[in-house]
């Protein structure tokens, strides 16, 4: 079936007028994932908030209970001791200038950055290469910290980061299909109580206004809102 004819074949299937269950939505986007590669499972949440408040801004990270189904390289910017501990503790790339010139000829083959608070300052030599792309170490998301060792294997294991965006959207990756829909549906619910958590105190009425779950190739489907709250 040609790429077109199967997207709205799915998308009918969806029904964009209907809400589903977590435990159903979660399958139908594993369902609609039948491209020939292993499709990321995506999530949609629109908050009600004025991301242009800057007391309104929503981010944070979490350690998915069953990662995110994929190699996550790791780099740490460190020195002396705390370069071992990386090393030790399973980090793909450790290292200081020598990783800041290698970014700078254009090397970008990792998907997290940590660095120890020392180490900031060596960093922000790259920070308009990696800022743009998410991959700047941030206090914020606990990526700038001297507990080296236990940060790189929650980022192994597949920590999420999130952060709203100008729309007032929040767009994360919480698996892969063949994880399979039980394991996709424990991330999501861990995935959505962080954001719940991260509810700024000055937002006033409904918080959570829309949830959407899709695969990489295939229609949104919508996530009932009222179940999505109760479970949060």
């Amino acid at each position: 079936m040609a790429r077109g004819k199967r997207y709205k074949a799915l998308k009918e299937k969806a029904d964009p007028t209907k809400r589903f269950s977590i435990a159903d939505a979660v399958k139908m986007a594993v369902d609609n994932a039948n491209a020939k590669f292993d499709e990321s499972i995506d999530v949609a949440v629109k908050l009600g908030i004025d991301p242009k408040q800057s007391d309104q801004q929503v981010r944070g990270a979490i350690a998915l209970p069953h990662g995110l189904g994929k190699n996550v390289r790791v780099l740490v910017f460190a020195k002396g001791p705390k370069e071992k501990e990386a090393l030790d503790a399973g980090a793909d790339f450790v290292g200081s200038d020598d990783l800041v010139a290698k970014i700078n000829g254009g090397w970008l083959d990792f998907d997290k950055a940590i660095a120890t608070p020392d180490m900031m300052a060596t960093v922000s030599k790259v920070a308009k290469v990696l800022g743009p792309r998410g991959l700047m170490p941030n206090p914020k998301v606990g990526t700038v910290t001297m507990n080296v060792a236990d940060t790189v294997k929650a980022e192994k294991r597949g920590k999420l980061d999130f952060r709203v965006d100008k729309a007032g959207i929040i767009h994360a990756g919480i698996g892969r299909k063949s994880m399979g829909a039980d394991k996709l549906k424990d991330n999501f619910q861990t995935f959505l109580g962080a954001v719940q958590k991260a509810k700024p105190a000055s937002s006033k009425g409904v918080y959570l206004k829309g949830i959407t779950i899709s695969s990489t190739m295939g229609p949104g489907v919508k996530v009932d809102l009222s179940e999505a709250q109760a479970e949060a």
